[in-house]
């Protein structure tokens, strides 16, 4: 007689008979006849594998996980979202469970119901705002749909994010499955996965054993059979079709049953022994029961419980272990989406350079440097796929909603970078931030956002050519970069000619209507019901009129109300173009007939010389952009009184026009790493400085182990005094350090050397060794250091080589400005070596934000107007005073009744010069700054002292750039951009 072991039972072929140990006495309690098979057996019965049991000590456990994660994070909830379509009340009874387990567990589960009509593309769009919801980690589709009409399941469940499908039945977590990647981002299917851990449970090594598996449902058999087949076991998968079923399962160790068959599986199909998971939930009728039925599974667990050693029971097996499954990949989703949202280091892909001698044009390198993906650099650096508005494949919008994600992540290090008085050729400070931006990144292997302006088209097709960098530090595609970009300048071109279309309509209107009639026009009774907009109710306000009724307002009410009483002397907004173009500088309009002699004088500006794009760069959410541009003042009533744009009525369509334009831009540099491109107002009648928004974001992003290198437009005297004294002190964010960038041949300038002029050769002091002219200009580099440490941060101060720079002139530079206060001096080749040639550069400035910060303000704001111009004259262009001509006097006591005399000052002066005078070079000392007007951009926040003329409207050179740029018709490539 051959006796077989089976565990701790044996099994005797010749008698058929089993028994629970060798030569043992069979227990009495367990003895049982199979007649029906002529069996004779002594067994244990099955273990019950207890689904809920076990299902409830994960829960128990997962409740603890969410708890200590509440800990630290106290705002932070998991979050579950089910969509139902359709009221089928089995599918509610499903839900019901799910809901009170995640209540217990501690996760935030959301019934999305929608009704029977629901339309395919209705479904898919209330998945994608689930999907766009941070507060949601999980979607799920409560299946089957109860429509009316049709429903792609696929499809629907094609349109949940991989990263959201805590169901695991996407594309992308099946076919990670099916390949065996079982890595941390997939999902595995909840019904599968609760399988395997029953399995688990028992104790049984899966590795080497024989699995068969009933059923190739995309839900249950098929991942069920591939997750074995990944465990190691040798894996059968058996349908509808296949020939001699009970021969094939009775060599299974391991059998799980989702045939959707009442009690299909019998006793003499299994193998002495097996694990046997039913996954089968069948009603069958049963009198004994309230409801009439009772449910059985797929197996005969009368017959089988003698031969399985585990056998999960029907219902309170698989059931409980599903749910249990879905909470745990909906907890382990929230941890992924928190992971993310705190990340640290980016996994970032950087992009080599292929480094030429001598160094191409810049369309020519940026051309050859194929970018990333923007979608890729997005994901990289932390952002979710709802926020990522994308442009094309190269560049992207930012969602203002990675501020709320964010909130509570510590900020990074902010660097700004400045200059000192340039020449008229410009020293590199956009060069220099990219390539600072390309160091920190590629090179040290921190995390780092630069954050620039957008450049105007006028002077990209005018002389100065665009604003991406230069050489191997850019950013790309330069083309697009210089060209439309995202139309966020448009955007403030259409806004900003709205509101003067506005100013000159309502004056005509005023001009030619009764007080009767044009009330009843602005007010109009629509299907007999007349009532004020929001906005007209905010007029009311600011007129102190307290009746809300239009019909009820007493005739001097509706005077008031209805009558701005534009003075057309005193209109400071004008029309905008983003065009250099000379013969718009003064304009007439309103020559037509029809507008009945309405004529005035009045001229174009540069798009980026509106309040708008000023607004747009100091906003910090949509409201607050809407509040300023309600504020804007457009001119003065002839009471004196400011007129406003909410007073013209415009704010809310303007606010319309920039909902997109407020979002910052991404691109990237030659090297792959992030740029944020937004928002680029003039740095003399405006403040300079790309937008408060893109610095946030960017902050966030980073992490307070990464860094923002932003730019300040022009000198330290200008663009750098504001962006301390307006940009930090309206966003309250605290600057690391300064970088300081200068150029031998404008130190050499400021000693005396020939004037330079662009579009002429260079005199040859420039090009030959002179130190004596290089240490008498430093006096400008060694003022632009005391102005940077007037605020309390410390100073890198950064030389951009040149090839003619000789060694010694190099030495003295770094020298001299370590001797004036810098905490460091590098010299930095990245225009012709990228990221590379700013290693150096970069260490020093990553060791100065180590430094302590003692940041502060130059002026108070509650000072008067005139004291705070004399304290930036005084301290940063080292003036002896200032002369306020009559204009601007007038204006000192004008914006003070108005109320205006807390805001900060935005200097406008030229560039050239610490002084009014562009020819003064050096440190000039011993003068007097004449204010010839003050001028007030108030929904921007600032108010701006004119010192000289300063053109808004930039006009065409002889040869302008233009004359250099075409497009291939075949390649469809930008040629001759710089």
């Amino acid at each position: 007689m051959q006796q077989l072991h089976m565990g701790e039972y044996g099994f005797c072929e010749t008698r058929c008979t089993f028994l629970t140990k060798r030569n043992s006495t069979p227990d009495p309690r367990v003895v049982r006849c199979f007649k029906k098979y002529h069996i004779e057996a002594v067994i244990k019965m099955a273990q019950k594998l207890d689904g809920k049991a076990i299902a409830a000590d994960l829960r128990k456990k997962l409740s603890f996980e969410v708890n200590e994660i509440k800990k630290k994070f106290p705002k932070f909830t998991p979050g579950l979202a089910i969509v139902q379509v359709g009221s089928k009340e089995d599918s509610k009874v499903y839900i019901r469970m799910k809901v009170k387990a995640g209540q217990e567990i501690g996760i935030n589960v959301c019934h999305v119901q929608l009704p029977k009509n629901v339309q395919q593309a209705e479904l898919a769009d209330e998945i994608n705002r689930l999907n766009k919801d941070e507060g949601i980690h999980g979607i799920i589709v409560q299946l089957p749909f109860d429509s009316n009409d049709p429903i792609d399941v696929n499809l629907a469940i094609s349109c949940i994010l991989p990263s959201k499908d805590v169901d695991g039945l996407h594309n992308d977590n099946a076919g990670k499955l099916c390949h065996g990647i079982l890595d941390t981002e997939v999902f595995l299917p909840c019904t599968p996965r609760g399988c395997l851990e029953l399995i688990k449970s028992t104790g049984m090594e899966i590795k080497g054993k024989s699995a068969v598996v009933i059923g190739r449902s995309r839900i249950v058999g098929s991942p069920i059979a591939e997750l074995l087949k990944w465990n190691d076991a040798t894996v059968t998968v058996c349908h509808s079709k296949t020939s001699n079923l009970p021969s094939i399962t009775k060599q299974a160790d391991i059998l799980v049953v989702a045939a959707r068959q009442q009690e299909m599986v019998k006793a003499d199909w299994l193998k002495p022994g097996a694990v046997v998971i039913d996954c089968g939930i069948n009603p069958i009728p049963d009198a004994t029961k309230k409801c009439g039925q009772r449910l059985v599974g797929d197996v005969d667990h009368e017959g089988a419980s003698s031969i399985a050693s585990w056998l999960t029971p029907v219902p309170g097996g698989v059931g409980p272990m599903t749910v249990a499954m879905l909470m745990q990949n909906t907890v382990e989703s929230a941890k992924r989406h928190l992971k993310k949202k705190l990340v640290t280091n980016w996994n970032i892909r950087y992009l080599k350079l292929n480094l030429l001698t001598p160094v191409p044009s810049d369309i020519a390198i940026a051309s050859a440097q194929k970018p990333k993906d923007v979608g890729e650099l997005a994901n990289e650096i932390g952002l979710l796929p709802s926020e990522v508005n994308l442009y094309g494949k190269k560049k992207a919008k930012v969602s203002l909603s990675v501020l709320e994600r964010l909130k509570d992540k510590a900020n990074g290090k902010y660097v700004v970078v400045t200059g000192i008085t340039p020449t008229p050729l410009g020293e590199g400070k956009s060069t220099t931030t990219i390539g600072l931006a390309q160091a920190i990144g590629a090179h040290l292997k921190k995390n780092i956002f630069a954050c620039v302006r957008q450049p105007s088209q006028g002077p990209t097709f005018g002389i100065k050519g665009g604003a991406a960098g230069g050489g191997y530090s850019q950013v790309i595609p330069m083309d697009e970069f210089n060209l439309h970009l995202t139309g966020d300048i448009h955007a403030i071109t259409a806004a900003n000619n709205l509101l003067a279309a506005a100013i000159d309509a309502r004056m005509f209107h005023e001009s030619t209507q009764k007080n009767k009639a044009l009330y009843s026009r602005l007010v109009p009774s629509k299907k007999g019901v007349r009532q004020f907009s929001d906005i007209q109710i905010r007029r009311l306000e600011k007129l102190g009129i307290l009746e809300r009724d239009p019909n009820r307002l007493t005739p001097d009410e509706v005077s008031r109300f209805a009558r701005l009483d534009i003075d057309p002397d005193t209109i400071t907004w004008q029309r905008v173009i983003d065009t250099n173009d000379r013969f718009l500088r003064k304009i007439t309009v309103g020559q037509s007939v029809t507008e009945k002699g309405k004529e005035r004088s009045t001229q174009f500006d540069i798009t980026v010389a509106s309040e708008v794009m000023a607004v747009l760069a100091l906003t910090t959410s949509v409201e607050d952009m809407r509040e300023r541009l309600g504020k804007m003042v457009v001119a003065t009533d002839r009471a004196g009184n400011p007129v406003t744009c909410d007073d013209i009525g415009a704010t809310g369509a303007l606010t319309v026009l920039m909902r997109d334009a407020i979002q910052p831009n991404l691109m990237q540099t030659l090297e792959g790493t992030p740029v944020f491109v937004h928002a680029g107002p003039f740095a003399n009648i405006a403040h300079g400085n790309s937008s408060i928004l893109a610095d946030m974001i960017a902050l966030k992003l980073t992490g307070q182990d990464g860094f923002v290198v932003t730019e300040a437009g022009f000198g330290a005297d200008i663009g750098m005094e504001k962006f301390f004294n307006i940009k930090c002190r309206r966003s309250g964010l605290i600057p690391s350090a300064v970088v300081l960038v200068a150029t031998v041949r404008a130190i050499k300038m400021h000693g005396g050397g020939p004037t330079v002029v662009a579009g002429m050769p260079l005199a040859k002091e420039y090009s030959e060794e002179n130190l004596e002219l290089l240490e008498a200009g430093f006096s400008n580099p060694r003022k632009q250091i005391e102005n940077a440490r007037f605020f309390g941060v410390p100073v890198v101060f950064a030389l951009n080589k040149f090839a003619t720079d000789s060694d010694a002139e190099i030495e003295l530079a770094l020298r001299l400005a370590r001797e004036s206060g810098a905490i460091d001096a590098v010299c930095a080749s990245h225009w012709s070596h990228g990221g590379a040639g700013a290693v150096d550069l970069a260490k020093a400035v990553v060791k100065a934000t180590e430094s302590p910060s003692t940041f502060q303000f130059l002026y108070q704001l509650d000072l008067p107007i005139k004291e705070k111009i004399e304290i930036i004259a005084q301290k940063i262009y080292g003036a002896d005073g200032i002369e306020l001509l009559p204009e601007a006097a007038e204006k000192v006591e004008l914006y003070t009744r108005q109320g205006f005399s807390g805001l900060p000052i935005c200097m406008a002066k030229t560039h050239l010069s610490l002084s009014h005078k562009p020819e003064l070079k050096g440190a000039p000392i011993g003068f007097v700054l004449p204010i010839r007007d003050i001028r007030a951009s108030v929904g921007a926040g600032f108010l701006y002292p004119l010192v000289g003329t300063m053109s808004t409207m930039p006009g065409l050179p002889t040869r302008p750039c233009f004359y250099d740029i075409d497009l291939d018709p075949l390649t469809m490539e930008v040629k001759g951009l710089f």
